[in-house]
């Protein structure tokens, strides 16, 4: 009963987001709405029951991109309640229940991964938006995983900071148990999990908590893609094995 009730709230808060986004964001100045999506992002993680604990300090001010691993199809709105920033997303998150609505009315730009071309028009889009003063957040693994350790690192991404001369910030996600601090899987999204099958097993484990953990920001220094990648994903594992339970 009790995951029923998370499930109505959530619901009903999504729906607020959709309208708030077709009526009240043409109104809105760029600084309110990102106000608004943080606001928002908030009460959604209250909605569904699980906590947020932040370790150091999400980039307020842009240029900047933002590198996190991927675990649920929470992520986008866990990132949100720390700080606002541009997402870019697969494509086909598009075609999502509720959550793809939601990327597109929040201003995500969206990549078709199998595409190199489409890659390279991303690339140059999330250019363009660094340069002029944006932040940006990407997941380089390209996928989800159980968040137990980290996929490869897609490269390519990494361009539009060199190009921009933007700062990339090191970022890691985690799902714990509140109580003991073990990670919790119920969130996860991955393998032959459905959307609404990871949505209500999330729902009927208590006491979640979202640990995102943030680098310091660094800027290429001479790398390339390929070399400054590395670098960030070791850092992004590093910033994962840390403790971070101990801000619980």
């Amino acid at each position: 009963m009790h995951a029923c009730i998370k499930a109505l709230r959530a619901f009903l808060h999504i729906a607020v987001g959709f309208v708030t986004i077709a009526l009240l964001f043409p109104r809105l100045s760029q600084a309110q709405r990102e106000m608004r999506i943080q606001v928002w992002s908030r009460q959604l993680l209250t909605c569904l029951g699980i906590g947020l604990v932040v370790n150091g300090e999400p980039a307020r001010n842009g240029p900047a991109l933002l590198m996190a691993n991927h675990i649920s199809w929470l992520d986008i709105s866990a990132l949100h309640s720390a700080g606002f920033c541009r997402f870019v997303s697969k494509a086909d998150i598009m075609q999502w229940p509720f959550i793809g609505k939601l990327a597109i009315g929040v201003g995500s730009l969206f990549i078709e991964r199998t595409s190199r071309r489409d890659a390279m028009r991303v690339v140059q889009h999330m250019t363009e938006r660094l340069r002029a003063g944006d932040v940006l957040a990407v997941f380089p693994e390209g996928t989800t995983s159980d968040g137990q350790s980290l996929l490869p690192f897609h490269a390519n991404l990494f361009q539009a900071a060199i190009s921009a001369e933007a700062p990339v910030q090191p970022v890691s996600l985690q799902f714990v148990d509140s109580t003991s601090g073990k990670p919790s899987f119920a969130p996860c999204y991955i393998d032959d999990d459905t959307l609404m099958a990871s949505f209500w097993r999330t729902l009927c484990t208590p006491g979640i908590s979202v640990v995102i953990s943030y680098g310091l920001p660094q800027l290429a220094r001479g790398r390339d893609r390929r070399e400054w990648s590395r670098d960030v994903r070791a850092e992004i594992d590093a910033l994962r094995l840390k403790n971070s339970f101990s801000s619980l």
